[in-house]
């Protein structure tokens, strides 16, 4: 027990020290540095290569503190609340959407600058709301569970995090009045619980619309109350494979015309995405005031993987269970998938959805 002890603390000094050496640990009242202040056209810390550094001494000074925060809650657990945890796990969120997630620079661009700018929003006067677009296995839910394990310690398990489907929680049309009162009942005890909470909702293209009216009220911007002790970050996520179809045909429209992957921005695909939705009549999702009235913050499509995504779909799931590969053993994995359309053969008609099945039917 002391030897564990003695270890947490040399810990804790080391830590410090780095704390102490990096940017963005605390300095004296009034202690300025050389370049803060000094723009002129002639002074030397005004070269732009400067000025780059200094972007990434203060990107480092910020990530100083949110390891901090890390370190201090697994060391000092009773200390720690989740809220405060939760601070700093967007770092982690980067990570997981720059290494893990393939094939969807949009999806990577917009939910970690929408998803870090609202969690650094003082008093925020709303939810946020992100909707989630594209065909089956392109990434939907995946993103979802990199949000929840990189903001909440406990994951889908924490008691900030709520998970609907569809057609699991509320698959009664004729109870949509009872659904409703169990769903405001739980975003109000979440939220009573907790400073941050986040809520699924998936196969949103099949909630009844009554149950949609639910959330409205905490998507309309209000009127700050007073000084308020505290404020609620709330974050409603929508994953649906509606219009999935319509991405996929303008992505492929594109790159017909010669554009590259990396070059369709959301200008090409936000105009299409949002009037296909609207205009659907099959879906309460579309016809919603949600919609209709703008109260979801982002539509994010999911674009359709190709290929050499697939491919390192695969890798990551070899990696994941520890297993060897070649080169050779990917491309088999790849090849067993299904492309469409039937003459380009570009994009893989399940995403990356059931790859470790087919690794598992390779190795049998």
């Amino acid at each position: 027990m002391l030897r564990g002890s003695w270890r947490q603390l040399w810990l804790f000094l080391l830590l410090l020290l780095l704390l102490l050496l990096l940017p963005g640990a605390p300095e004296p009242r009034g202690t300025s540095r050389p370049w803060e202040g000094t723009d002129e056209p002639g002074s030397a810390w005004a070269w732009p290569g400067f000025q780059r550094l200094q972007e990434q001494l203060r990107a480092a000074g910020a990530l100083s503190k949110r390891y901090w925060t890390l370190f201090s809650c697994q060391v000092w657990p009773d200390d720690c609340d989740e809220d405060e945890e939760a601070a700093a796990r967007p770092l982690g969120l980067e990570w997981d959407l720059n290494v893990r997630l393939h094939g969807q620079h949009l999806v990577r661009q917009l939910v970690l600058r929408t998803v870090r700018g609202y969690l650094e929003t003082p008093q925020p006067d709303k939810a946020l709301a992100l909707s989630f677009h594209g065909w089956s296995g392109t990434g939907k839910n995946f993103v979802a569970r990199m949000l929840v394990e990189n903001l909440y310690r406990d994951g889908l398990m924490s008691d900030c995090v709520r998970m609907f489907i569809a057609t699991f929680h509320f698959p009664h049309r004729k109870y949509v009045d009872l659904y409703k009162e169990q769903l405001m009942g739980q975003i109000r005890e979440t939220q009573q619980l907790c400073h941050q909470t986040l809520f699924i909702f998936d196969e949103a293209e099949k909630l009844h619309p009554g149950l949609l009216e639910v959330l409205e009220p905490h998507l309309e911007r209000r009127a700050p109350e007073g000084h308020r002790a505290e404020f609620t970050w709330t974050i409603f996520l929508f994953l649906s494979n509606l219009r999935g179809d319509i991405i996929n045909e303008v992505v492929l429209k594109l790159l017909k015309a010669g554009w590259s992957r990396e070059e369709i921005t959301m200008e090409h695909l936000e105009p299409h995405l949002q009037a296909e939705i609207v205009e659907t009549t099959d879906n309460g999702f579309g016809h919603s005031r949600l919609v209709k009235e703008n109260l979801i913050d982002s539509f994010i499509p999911f674009l359709p993987l190709e290929y050499r995504h697939v491919r390192l779909c695969a890798r990551d799931a070899f990696l994941s269970q520890e297993l060897l590969y070649t080169e050779e053993t990917l491309d088999e994995i790849a090849q067993m998938m299904a492309y469409v359309p039937k003459e380009e053969q570009l994009f893989s008609s399940q995403g990356c959805k059931s790859i470790s099945q087919r690794i598992n039917y390779f190795l049998s």
